[in-house]
C-alpha cells in the first residue's frame, strides 16, 4: 500500500507546545502566546506553513463564526490517534436528531496539538466499515460545535464532513493535548454522564484505565471474623437483616454483561457471575456496576475469597449454571449472593493461599480434561476441559447477537494438537473477556481452555465436530509448560509429547488468518434450508451487493443463490498474489470514476446528506463492489481422467493415514472418480467459458464483480520472527494508535499455505439479466501429503482442501495445475444447468469485501 508521510514534530527542541490549561475546551487563547509556544515546534507533512497548529486555527475560526460551523479556510491533514466508541444516553443537547445508540471520539493530531473530537452520527458507519481508524490521514471538510447548556465550559469539535486517507508510516505521541482535560486518567467521553469507553468492537471485553488489576491477595485476621456457611445461609437468610461473612473459593468467572441502554443513566452498566463454593456446596455470586471495573480482572478462578457486607436474593430461575467440579456437590438454587458498591457497600478480600487451613474444607479446583482422541465419542453439548498446542490461529469475526442491533460477538476459530489423534481440536473461540490473551494468542503457544461445550451433528453429512466456548470459559497460554495444570496425567502426557516432537524438529508448520470455511453446509440443499426461515434462504443475485454493503468490520454471513455457472478462470498461487497487491494499489490510486464517486460520496459525507455507497472497487473488482477472496469448500472435487481426489474432512490434520480419511460429498456432486496411475495427466485449458455466457455478457443489466482475493484472506504459514506484525493483522482494528518498532513487512512477503491459487468463476442470473463474479479457493498443499506429524499444518480443516486419496512410492502426486483442470472440468459439466450456490461474504474493512463460493447444489440435490 502507497505510505503517506508522517505526522511527526522532530523532538529534542527546547520548546515544545504545551498543553492549553483552557477549561471551556473551546476557549480561543491568545495568538502571540501560541506563536510563542510552538516557535522551535518543526513540523513534517500537515503544517506546510510552520509551527502553527490547524486545530488552533480552526478554533478561532468557529468562535468568530455567528453559525457555530464553519468550512476551514485551509484544509490540511490530520493524523487518527485513537477512535473510542461509547453509549451515549438521551440528552437535552441535541434535540434536533436523535444520536445512535453508540457515539465515537477521534482523537487527531496536526503535528503541534491533540484534539479530541466527536464524530458526527451519520458519519459512523466509516467506523463500522473500518474507514475511518487509528495510523490513517484524514482531511477533515466541516466543523461544527457542540454545547451542553447544563455543564461550564463543555464545548467540544464536531467533525461533519471528513476524507479518510491512506496509512501513515509513523506517527508522533508526543505531541501535547491542547486542552488538558483532555488527557485526564481516568478518560471520560466528550458526552454523556459515562464514565469509560467501551471496547471498539465487543462488550464483552474490558477496555480502558477504570478497570483495576492492582488487588492483591492480604492476610486476614479471623478472630473476630463471624463466618457462616453456605447451607446454612441457604436455610436462614429470609429471617436475617444482616449476614455474617462467607469464606469461598472461586470456581467459574463468567464473561462480562453489559446491559448499558440510552434511557437508563447507569455510569457502569457490567454485571459478571461468580461460582463460588466452601464445604456445604456451591452458589452464584453476582457482582455489579461499578463493582466490576474494581473487581474483575483480579479476581481469578481459584481464589480464596472473604465476602462481607453482601446482599442475597431468590435466585433468578431462567439462568443455566455451571456444573459442580465435584458431582457430590450440593448445588444451592434457591439464593444469590450479590455483591454491589452500595446498599450494602461489600468488602471483599483475597486470602492468601498460605493462610488457606486444611480445616476449612474448602474444594480443590478439579479440571476435566479430555483429548482428542476421546472428543469422537463425546455427547453433544457435554462440557469439558482441553489442552494442547496451537497450530492454527483464525483471524478475529464478528457476528450480530441480534437482527437489526449494533451488538456484535467476536470470536475466531483455531485449532490445538495434543498428540492423541491426527486430527486436532477444532474451537470457535468467543471473546471470554480477556482480551489480553484472546488478541495475543499465536500458533506454537501453549494453550489451555476450560468448560468448552461439545457441537456436533452426525446426522448431517459431512459430519460436524468441534468445540465451542460458554459463558464461564476461561482461557490460559503460557510458553512455559510446567504453569498449566502439570499434575494432571493427561498434561503430562501432552508435555512428553510436545517435548518429543519439538526436540525432533517435527513441530515447525502452523498456519495463521486466512478464510476459514467452517462449519461445512449439509450434502444436501433440502437440509441446508430446513432450518432456515421460509423465504429466507435464498438471496437474488441483485441483492448480493446490498447484502455486503450492510455488512459492517469484520462480519461474515452465509448466503444462497441461484444461477447458472457460465465461466470459470484457474489464478495461479503467484498470479494470485500479485493479482490482489495490485488490487489493493489500484484500489488507492487510480479508481474507476464511478468508484472515486461511490467514495467521496460516503466518506465526505455531510451531516444531512444520505449514506451513499461505501465500497470502492479495485482495478479487477471494478464496477460496483468491492470484490474479494472467495469460496471455501470443496468436498471430493474431481475428476480429471487419470486421478481419483477426495478432499479431507473438518479438521485441519495435514497428515492423514491411510484407510482412515473420511469420506467427503463433492462440491459438485456430480463427480465421477478415476484412479491415478502413476502420471499426473496433461493439464486441461485454464479457463472455460459457455457458449451461453458468450451470447450474453455483453447484454447484461449488471455485472458485480466480487472475484478478488485480498491479502488479508489468505491463511499464511506462522513465523515466530515476525509474530507481533502477524497477530496485528489478523486481529480486530485497535481503538489506540501503536507506533510500529521497526518497519512492518507486507502480508505478501509471508509465504501462503494454499499452493493451488483460486479460481474466477462468473454466475449468471436465472433471468440472464445480472451476472457476478465470485472467486473459489480450494486448498492445496502436496509437501503436505507426505508429512507424518500430526496437524503440521492445518492443510485438510478446510472443505475445500484437495487431496489425492491414495499415495504411493510408485505414484506421483498431481501438480497445482492439473488439480485446477480436474475442478474446471467438474464446472463444465454444470453447463446451463440452473445451482444452488452457497457464498461466504465478509467485510475485511476499508472498503473491501470477500465473497467466495463454499459449495454448489447441483439439480439432483436441490
Amino acid at each position: 500500500m502507497k505510505r503517506a508521510r508522517s505526522f511527526s514534530v522532530l523532538s529534542g527542541e527546547s520548546d515544545q507546545p504545551q498543553a492549553g490549561p483552557s477549561p471551556a475546551g473551546l476557549e480561543p487563547r491568545s495568538p502571540e502566546r501560541d506563536r510563542a509556544a510552538v516557535s522551535e515546534g518543526v513540523v513534517r507533512g500537515a503544517v506546510a506553513q510552520g509551527p502553527r497548529s490547524w486545530i488552533q486555527k480552526v478554533l478561532e475560526q468557529i468562535m468568530g463564526s455567528p453559525r457555530q460551523w464553519v468550512t476551514p479556510s485551509e484544509v490540511v491533514p490530520v493524523a487518527v490517534l485513537a477512535v473510542q466508541r461509547y453509549l451515549l444516553e438521551n440528552e437535552t443537547l441535541d434535540t434536533v436528531r436523535k444520536p445512535p445508540f453508540y457515539c465515537y471520539d477521534v482523537t487527531i493530531s496536526d503535528g503541534v496539538y491533540q484534539e479530541k473530537c466527536y464524530l458526527d452520527p451519520r458519519l459512523n458507519f466509516l467506523v463500522h466499515k473500518n474507514i475511518l481508524k487509528v495510523g490513517i490521514q484524514m482531511k477533515i471538510f466541516k466543523v461544527s460545535c457542540l454545547y451542553n447548556e447544563k455543564r461550564l465550559g463543555q464545548g467540544i469539535l464536531c467533525m461533519d464532513k471528513v476524507l479518510c486517507g491512506e496509512a501513515l508510516e509513523t506517527i508522533s505521541l508526543e505531541t501535547p493535548f491542547r486542552n488538558s482535560a483532555h488527557q485526564e486518567i481516568p478518560e471520560r467521553p466528550l458526552r454523556g454522564g459515562k464514565s469509560h469507553y467501551l471496547a471498539l468492537w465487543n462488550n464483552e471485553d474490558p477496555y480502558g484505565d477504570i478497570w483495576l488489576t492492582d488487588k492483591q491477595p492480604e492476610e486476614h485476621n479471623f478472630n473476630d471474623t463471624r463466618i457462616i456457611s453456605l447451607s446454612h445461609l441457604e436455610m436462614t437468610w429470609n429471617n436475617r437483616r444482616k449476614f455474617p461473612a462467607l469464606l469461598v473459593r472461586i470456581l467459574h468467572k463468567s464473561r462480562l454483561r453489559y446491559y448499558g441502554k440510552p434511557d437508563k443513566n447507569m455510569i457502569e452498566p457490567y454485571q459478571t457471575f461468580l461460582e463460588v463454593a466452601d464445604s456445604s456446596g456451591t452458589v452464584s455470586v453476582i457482582m455489579w456496576n461499578a463493582m466490576c471495573p474494581q473487581w474483575y480482572k483480579s479476581l481469578q478462578v481459584g481464589l480464596v475469597l472473604l465476602l462481607q457486607d453482601y446482599s442475597v436474593k431468590k435466585t433468578y430461575p431462567l439462568r443455566l449454571r455451571p456444573l459442580p467440579v465435584d458431582p457430590q456437590m450440593k448445588l444451592i438454587s434457591t439464593m444469590e449472593v450479590c455483591l454491589n458498591f452500595r446498599d450494602p457497600p461489600t468488602n471483599i478480600s483475597i486470602i492468601p493461599e498460605r493462610q488457606v487451613k486444611p480445616e476449612w474444607r474448602l474444594p480443590k479446583l478439579n479440571h476435566h480434561f479430555i483429548t482428542r482422541s476421546e472428543l469422537d465419542d463425546m455427547p453433544e453439548k457435554q462440557i469439558c476441559d482441553i489442552i494442547g498446542i496451537l497450530v492454527f490461529v483464525g483471524r478475529v469475526q464478528r457476528s450480530k447477537k441480534k437482527e437489526n442491533c449494533e451488538d456484535f460477538w467476536s470470536h475466531r476459530w483455531i485449532h490445538i494438537a495434543d498428540g492423541t489423534s491426527e486430527q486436532p481440536f477444532v474451537v470457535k473461540l468467543f471473546s471470554t473477556s480477556q482480551p489480553e490473551i484472546f488478541e495475543n494468542i499465536c500458533p506454537m503457544t501453549y494453550f489451555m481452555c476450560t468448560q468448552l461445550k461439545v457441537v456436533r451433528n452426525d446426522t448431517q453429512v459431512p459430519k460436524v465436530l468441534y468445540l465451542t466456548t460458554t459463558n464461564e470459559s476461561h482461557v490460559f497460554i503460557t510458553d512455559h509448560r510446567s504453569q498449566l495444570c502439570a499434575n494432571d496425567i493427561k498434561v503430562k502426557n501432552f508435555i512428553r509429547w510436545i517435548k518429543k516432537k519439538t526436540d525432533s524438529g517435527e513441530m515447525k508448520t502452523s498456519v495463521i488468518g486466512g478464510y476459514y470455511p467452517y462449519p461445512p453446509v449439509p450434502k444436501t440443499f433440502s437440509k441446508y434450508r430446513s432450518p432456515i426461515k421460509v423465504g429466507s434462504f435464498l438471496t437474488a443475485i441483485s441483492e448480493v451487493r446490498k447484502e455486503t454493503e450492510h455488512l459492517q468490520y469484520r462480519e461474515q454471513k452465509r448466503i444462497a443463490i441461484q444461477g447458472i455457472i457460465t465461466r470459470i478462470k484457474y489464478i495461479p498461487h503467484s498470479s494470485a498474489t500479485e493479482s490482489a497487491s495490485a488490487s489493493e494499489t489500484l484500489r488507492d490510486g487510480n479508481r474507476p470514476s464511478t468508484s472515486q464517486t461511490a467514495e467521496r460520496e460516503s466518506q465526505s459525507q455531510e451531516i444531512d446528506g444520505k449514506q451513499q455507497e461505501n465500497g470502492s472497487m479495485s482495478s479487477q473488482c471494478s464496477q460496483t463492489t468491492y470484490p474479494s477472496m472467495s469460496p471455501t469448500k470443496k468436498k471430493r472435487i474431481v475428476q480429471g481422467q487419470y486421478t481419483k481426489i477426495t478432499l479431507l474432512p473438518q479438521p485441519e490434520t495435514s497428515a492423514q493415514t491411510k484407510g482412515n480419511k473420511p469420506d467427503m460429498p463433492s462440491v459438485f456432486q456430480r463427480s465421477t472418480s478415476i484412479s491415478m496411475h502413476g502420471k499426473a495427466r496433461k493439464t486441461i485449458s485454464q479457463m472455460w467459458e459457455s457458449q451461453l455466457w458468450t451470447e450474453k455478457k455483453l447484454c447484461l443489466v449488471e455485472h458485480l464483480h466480487y472475484s478478488c482475493v485480498y491479502p488479508e484472506s489468505i491463511p499464511r504459514k506462522f513465523t515466530s520472527e515476525h509474530k507481533d506484525f502477524l497477530i496485528q493483522q489478523y486481529n480486530s482494528q485497535p481503538a489506540k494508535y501503536v507506533p510500529p518498532k521497526e518497519r512492518p513487512p507486507k502480508l505478501n512477503d509471508f509465504k501462503s499455505a494454499r499452493s493451488l491459487g483460486h479460481f474466477e468463476i462468473t454466475i449468471l442470473g436465472l433471468n440472464h439479466e445480472i451476472a457476478i463474479d465470485v472467486a473459489f479457493l480450494p486448498m492445496y498443499c502436496p509437501e503436505d501429503i507426505r508429512a507424518s506429524q500430526i496437524d503440521t499444518l492445518l492443510t485438510c480443516m478446510n472443505y475445500s482442501c484437495v487431496y489425492p486419496q491414495e499415495e504411493s512410492g510408485t505414484e506421483m502426486v498431481p501438480g497445482p495445475r492439473a488439480i485446477a483442470g480436474d475442478i474446471i472440468k467438474a464446472v463444465t459439466e454444470l453447463d446451463r444447468m440452473h445451482v444452488v450456490c452457497i457464498l461466504d461474504i465478509c467485510n475485511l474493512g476499508n472498503n473491501k469485501s470477500e465473497v467466495y463460493l463454499h459449495k454448489i447444489y447441483s439439480p439432483d440435490k436441490i
